[in-house]
């Protein structure tokens, strides 16, 4: 396998699958530097790495296609997202077309190719090149082009990277199932070491996430269950590919969101962006942790839906669909405006085939592996949300308590430390008495947090320097009990 040092990303996915650190991509930099030379070449000749690891990465990565057919998108859909991306965005070099089509430079030349021999475009001299700065020809829309990009903009406004098919995407998802990690009781320690949780929340949760089915955590609020939901989600360490759009029929279904993915850090300190990157990855693909997504009270049954903007004439992926390869966590389940009973009804299927199904607005439906981490957060009783039906369809429970007396110090002493607060036992005993016995409260991981910011402001109100103190305390459970 030839390792070039085109795109996307090789250091940071070596890095983000734990077989280097970044100081090997570092120190690899530099001897690149001095000796010239590709990246994974110099990686594996400073034993940093082995060569069947380095190969791993790649094979595990969509490869790019070799010709236009191998895209998997007609070529006149092709040439269609030419014109339009010449019309719209003014791209007139091939690298311009390359970096707005993420499709291999030999292919855009083909593609330039086919589109002169049909009189789309007609080159318009020389131009200098954004990436090398190397002279290149510039092309511009015939009449005919324009007539043709102006049709194409009729039926979509999408401009963009090529889509990838519908059988690619559903491939993908299988291939990179969140079951392929194994999640170690070491990785979730890690990963829940800022939130103070007892033991037997590892216990519970370590075979739930290796399971991925669906989970519930209930519990009076709170208790950390919207944090622990989300540590939950980033302990996932796999990098999976995120395409930018796919194609189905010729309708174009848009899935990559900034908002929610994460693209694999490129960023070294004093390193040459463009020496860390590999040309044989499908650009189409974007690099990318495993996502989590958090909806609440906002959840609709339309936000599980298919949106086709009817002025751009293409579709936004919904948001579960986004979540796949990660978590989807609906949190404060049972206070959304759809009922539980109806979004379980709509989730029966995909929770236990895997597979959902889409429709498009022409009435065609289509199939995508479900493959994602559920979990439903709550402070409601499960019993009062569902029948035993449905809660024999969420097949992992875990109940999430008030702290204990110790955890409620650690936390107190916690919060205490990085807010610049002084606790001492007396203090503690103070707290804990008003709290459960004059007001008749149980503990709660929240408490410590909502005790010492108002404890802070009372204080900076009277000009005083930040302390505890009884005539403070008590203030900030009387807003606390009006809670």
């Amino acid at each position: 396998m030839s390792f070039s040092q085109q795109e996307p990303k090789l250091g940071a996915l070596l890095v983000s699958e734990g077989l280097i650190r970044e100081s090997d991509v570092e120190l690899a930099l530099e001897r690149q530097k001095e000796n010239g030379g590709l990246l994974g070449e110099i990686l594996v000749a400073l034993g940093i790495i082995t060569r069947p690891q380095l190969e791993s990465v790649f094979q595990a990565a969509p490869l790019a296609p070799r010709n236009l057919e191998d895209t998997g998108i007609p070529l006149s859909q092709l040439l269609r997202l030419l014109v339009k991306a010449a019309y719209v965005a003014n791209v007139r070099t091939p690298s311009q077309i390359r970096d707005c089509l993420k499709l291999p430079s030999h292919l855009v030349i083909n593609l330039i190719e086919e589109a002169t021999g049909q009189n789309l475009l007609a080159a318009q001299g020389a131009a200098r090149g954004e990436v090398d700065r190397s002279a290149e020809l510039s092309y511009s829309l015939s009449e005919r082009g324009q007539r043709l990009a102006a049709e194409a903009l009729n039926q979509s406004h999408y401009v963009g990277p090529v889509p990838v098919p519908l059988s690619a995407f559903q491939d993908r998802i299988v291939a990179q199932k969140i079951t392929n990690e194994r999640i170690s009781p070491k990785m979730i320690e890690d990963s829940l070491s800022d939130l103070v949780v007892p033991r037997s929340y590892i216990e519970h949760i370590g075979p739930a996430i290796n399971s991925g089915r669906a989970i519930l955590l209930y519990g009076p609020p709170g208790n950390g269950k919207s944090s622990l939901a989300k540590r939950i989600g980033q302990v996932f360490k796999n990098t999976i590919y995120v395409p930018h759009c796919v194609d189905i029929d010729g309708h174009i279904m848009k899935v990559y969101d900034p908002s929610i993915h994460e693209e694999v850090d490129e960023d070294y300190a004093g390193a040459d962006k463009g020496s860390i990157v590999q040309d044989n990855i499908d650009k189409r693909w974007i690099a990318c942790r495993r996502p989590v997504v958090v909806v609440g009270g906002e959840l609709t049954l339309s936000m599980l839906d298919l949106e086709f903007n009817s002025v751009s004439k293409f579709y936004d992926a919904p948001v579960h669909l986004k979540a796949l390869g990660g978590t989807f966590i609906i949190d404060d389940f049972g206070r959304q405006f759809v009922s539980p009973k109806d979004l379980l009804n709509r989730w029966i299927v995909p929770l236990e085939s895997r597979v959902d199904y889409m429709r498009l607005h022409s009435g065609k439906t289509f199939s995508i592996p479900f493959d994602e981490l559920i979990i439903f957060a709550t402070n409601l009783t499960p019993s009062d949300l569902m029948d035993p039906a449905f809660l024999r369809r969420i097949p992992y429970k875990i109940e999430t308590l008030g702290p204990s007396l110790s955890d409620f110090r650690v936390i107190f002493e916690r919060v205490s430390r990085e807010r610049g607060l002084e606790l001492n036992e007396d203090t503690l005993s103070f707290v804990v008495q008003e709290l459960t016995e004059t007001l008749g409260f149980d503990l709660a991981a929240y408490q410590p947090s909502f005790i010492a910011d108002h404890v802070i402001n009372g204080c900076k109100f009277k000009g005083s320097t930040p302390g505890y103190s009884d005539e403070e305390i008590r203030k900030a459970l009387s807003h606390l009990q009006a809670a």
